[in-house]
């Protein structure tokens, strides 16, 4: 009996990390940074948005010339589709990041991923005029079911290998430093642009990247990836 138990606790443990860890590529296979990549090249991705802190960050981004890629929750572009245009004409990716962003998306079944899916990709087009083939699933985590959903609708599942922590951190110099020692070519950040403290690390970060000789670009650049289907 215990070896039975014994497996199912390997098992259980064995699942919960791998859907925990984007990176794992445990159920779906996602782009979370280009290995193959020599020179001094990165991406910056933006979380949750769009929100009134988005623009801040457009506007460091645009001193820098400095372009990024905006992973957008659907509800939020219904009350800032001014703000997405923004972000869409300044020459920035404007990606999937569900419609909910909900607490228990983890636990919704194929269909609804599709909808989630299919309802925020509408709301991207009818800004944009183009539909978005990047998706980056709430949080980071994994499942059969969003594995079937992406299936279905063909996105291309983006996550990261720098993680900035700057949706739980307050402390800007703490934020940096995370990202700054783990920054090396071909690296996908995630950030959050719906957070204040990400404009003041994101002018220092940028501030030294350049003078480290590294150039920010697009995911679409970085992993030599589609971000629109039309």
């Amino acid at each position: 009996m215990w070896h039975f138990v014994l497996v199912l606790v390997v098992w259980f443990l064995c699942n919960l990390v791998g859907s925990s860890f984007i990176q794992y590529n445990y159920h779906v296979n996602a782009y979370c940074n280009n290995l193959l990549e020599t020179k001094k090249k990165i991406a910056l991705t933006f979380d949750d948005g769009p929100n009134e802190n988005t623009v801040d960050i457009l506007g460091i981004l645009k001193k820098h010339k400095a372009k990024a890629t905006f992973f957008c929750i659907g509800k939020n572009i219904e009350k800032h589709p001014e703000i997405l245009k923004k972000i869409y004409d300044e020459g920035h990716i404007v990606a999937n990041h569900s419609y909910s962003h909900s607490h228990v998306f983890d636990f919704y079944r194929k269909n609804r991923v599709i909808q989630e899916l299919k309802d925020t990709d509408a709301l991207i087009e009818k800004v944009t005029g183009k539909t978005p083939q990047f998706f980056r699933p709430p949080y980071g985590v994994t499942n059969p079911s969003i594995r079937r959903a992406v299936s279905v609708t063909k996105h291309k599942v983006i996550g990261w290998n720098i993680r900035s922590m700057d949706g739980i951190s307050k402390n800007t110099g703490a934020i940096f430093n995370r990202i700054l020692k783990r920054i090396s070519p071909g690296s996908v950040v995630l950030l959050h642009d719906t957070r204040p403290q990400t404009a003041m690390v994101l002018e220092q970060l940028l501030q030294t990247l350049a003078e480290k000789n590294y150039e920010v670009v697009s995911i679409e650049q970085l992993l030599n990836l589609k971000a629109y289907e039309n």
